[in-house]
């Protein structure tokens, strides 16, 4: 499985991106450079990585950090998959 390239199916799924997730580095900002990244996003970005690949991140391993670049969501999303 491509981490990355489901991290991006999952952000253009929940934000709505229509396609735009696709053209996103590891470098892409996410929290607070895509508009549709909102509080009420993260949570559902959230929950829908959890289904997606079967991870659990607990409330006091979630900051802000693990949101402010598509490589920080899926290092976050891999190292729970290590783990």
């Amino acid at each position: 499985m491509n981490t990355q390239h489901e991290v991006l199916a999952l952000l253009d799924e929940i934000l709505s991106l229509n396609g735009r997730a696709a053209a996103f580095t590891t470098h892409t900002p996410l929290l607070g450079a895509i508009p549709e990244l909102d509080s009420m996003a993260v949570v559902a970005l959230i929950t829908g990585m959890e289904e997606r690949f079967g991870i659990t991140a607990e409330d006091d391993e979630i900051d802000g950090a693990i949101f402010a670049t598509v490589g920080s969501l899926v290092e976050f999303v891999d190292s729970k998959l290590a783990g």
